[in-house]
């Protein structure tokens, strides 16, 4: 049932990133490809009738974690609360300034509000592409199951890593730059005069460092996250993800040429699809990989192959993405997820919470060193206790 479960929201992600994806894109060339006022008008008109809604594929995939996979949920939302705040307030700003532009008619108000939506349209898809790209890489996952990662240290794949390195940063360049092709298309099929050849130009143009950072991100990540390898080298069906990704990206040049929006578009859809399947299938069964170079060293032997390739300067070397504290100082509680064989957190069954809404489920889930987080999730309970006695 937690592969149904781990499908079910890697769905929704992959929806989400295709439905709101083409908003970014076309927030993110906003000040680009319009220049005058009726033009910007037209760029807003187009994605007017369903930004909002399409935002409610990440409403449904994060609640959809918190019920079926609430190890997870507590971890991560405990692990990347600042980013997450930030996410939250420029998706906060860039619903504002689509709403609240047209309220006044003034040289400075409708500037400063397409500023905030060009500007936070193009940090949601980096911050999204960084967070994918820590999900490939990995957090240093403790023995209770919580990690903690400052937003950046080094910038460099050590013992201390932060939320944002020199590898989720090309993760978030290249998420930057496929939204910003993804939305170019989608702006060109929906407008019309300048506004629609500037976005095709966009489009093209970005399509190139889509190819570029696709290649090379490809390459680097097999030596981050092995597990993505092994699973290819395990299922080889699986590789009809990457192909329709190779697919895709082959297509949106080739329609483009013969003058077919529409069928570009999709092929920018068949990318980020083939893109995203691509990283499931690799992380399969992991739904949090851990990551702790000290550990490892510990456990693991010196090869050339897992820890020769990465060295700099005075650097670590490069480890492998596993680790995780010791399972066997893990308790086994009710409501927690136990780790796999390498501290990963697994999507499997022993990760959901009882049907049982127990008080007791909670606190275990949290944790005692998570009082803040004991408080938050106590604060449902009365209210799910009265439901399901009247049910």
């Amino acid at each position: 049932m937690g592969t149904v479960w781990f499908c079910l929201v890697a769905i929704m992600i992959a929806v989400y990133v295709l439905l709101d994806g083409f908003d970014l894109g076309a927030g993110a060339i906003h000040l680009l490809a319009a220049k005058t006022e009726e033009e910007r008008r037209q760029i807003l008109a187009s994605i007017g009738p369903v930004w909002d809604g399409n935002e409610v594929w990440l409403l449904a995939a994060g609640g959809t974690l918190y019920f079926a996979f609430p190890a997870l949920y507590a971890s991560g939302f405990s692990g990347f609360y600042l980013p997450l705040m930030i996410v939250l307030w420029l998706l906060i700003l860039r619903g504002s300034s689509i709403e609240f532009r047209n309220h006044i008619k003034s040289a400075v108000w409708d500037p400063l509000w397409d500023f905030l939506f060009c500007s936070s349209s193009l940090l949601l898809a980096l911050f999204f592409g960084a967070a994918l790209g820590n999900v490939v890489r990995g957090v240093p996952l403790g023995a209770s199951g919580y990690f903690f990662e400052p937003l950046w240290t080094n910038f460099r794949l050590g013992e201390e890593t932060g939320i944002l390195d020199w590898y989720t940063l090309l993760v978030g360049v290249l998420a930057l730059l496929a939204l910003v092709m993804h939305g170019g298309l989608w702006v060109q099929l929906k407008t019309g005069g300048e506004v629609r050849s500037r976005a095709g130009k966009l489009a093209a143009r970005s399509w190139w460092g889509v190819l570029a950072l696709t290649a090379m991100v490809t390459g680097i990540t097999f030596r981050v996250q092995p597990q993505i390898l092994v699973n290819f080298s395990t299922w080889p069906w699986g590789l009809i993800f990457p192909l329709l990704a190779v697919t895709g990206l082959a297509g949106v040049p080739f329609e483009l040429r013969k003058r077919s929006e529409r069928r570009a578009f999709f092929a920018s859809c068949a990318y980020l699809t083939g893109m995203l399947t691509s990283v499931v299938f690799g992380v399969y069964p992991m739904v949090l990989p851990a990551r702790n170079p000290q550990a490892e060293r510990g456990a693991s032997t010196q090869s050339d192959s897992g820890r020769g390739w990465g060295r700099g300067g005075g650097s670590e070397p490069w480890p492998r993405a596993r680790g995780g504290g010791d399972p066997g100082a893990r308790q086994d509680r009710p409501g927690l997820a136990k780790p796999g064989p390498n501290g990963n957190l697994l999507a499997d069954g022993e990760q959901r919470q009882s049907r049982k809404l127990r008080p007791e489920g909670w606190a275990c889930l949290v944790g005692p060193r998570h009082d803040s987080c004991r408080r938050l999730l106590h604060v449902c309970l009365p209210l799910l206790r009265r439901q399901s006695r009247l049910g």
